[in-house]
């Protein structure tokens, strides 16, 4: 008989023992931005974006010829939280522009102008930070992945997110 040993075994193993907590993990996710919102569209708009930074991903690794491994697995994970993130602060600001008194339009459209920058540069310091990694064979699946999932997961959010938004919310155009 022949059987996969080594890394290929140890890498199997690891991948295999993260699935039991992605369901607990993802559901206590949900739990905090519902309560967060206090809505249930907010989350579904997150998740929606979320998808798209595989776009990102798969484009890195690609034009790198990097294997997605445990640690690319890993990157991948760490980036839908920072995904996450950036579709929050953006949704939080848009309810605050509505508490200001701005109409849906415009709140979501200075929403999207006043996030822009504080956004951008959160992902790319992310981006420039990770780049050191980029010289270790074992940590470069996890600077890839981070790099170009971030880079255009980030460009996404700042499209993907208003739009989702007006459609979900039904906002009037002015």
């Amino acid at each position: 008989t022949m059987e996969w040993d080594g890394e290929y075994n140890s890498q199997r193993e690891s991948t295999e023992a993260l699935i039991p907590g992605f369901g607990p993990a993802g559901v206590g996710v949900l739990f905090i931005i519902v309560a967060l919102f206090n809505a249930f569209r907010p989350p579904i708009i997150i998740i929606l974006v979320i998808p798209f930074v595989l776009i990102g991903i798969t484009f890195g690794l690609l034009i790198t010829s990097t294997p997605f491994g445990f640690i690319a697995l890993l990157g991948g994970m760490s980036l839908i939280g920072m995904m996450i993130k950036n579709c929050v602060v953006l949704l939080d600001e848009v309810n605050l522009n509505l508490g200001r008194g701005l109409s849906q339009y415009k709140a979501v459209r200075q929403a999207a102008i006043s996030r822009l920058t504080p956004v951008m540069n959160a992902a790319a310091t992310t981006v420039f930070g990770v780049v050191p990694l980029l010289s270790d064979l074992f940590w470069e699946g996890l600077a890839v992945t981070i790099m170009f999932g971030l880079a255009f997961g980030t460009i996404l959010t700042m499209v993907v997110v208003p739009t989702l938004y007006t459609i979900f919310f039904r906002v009037e155009l002015e």
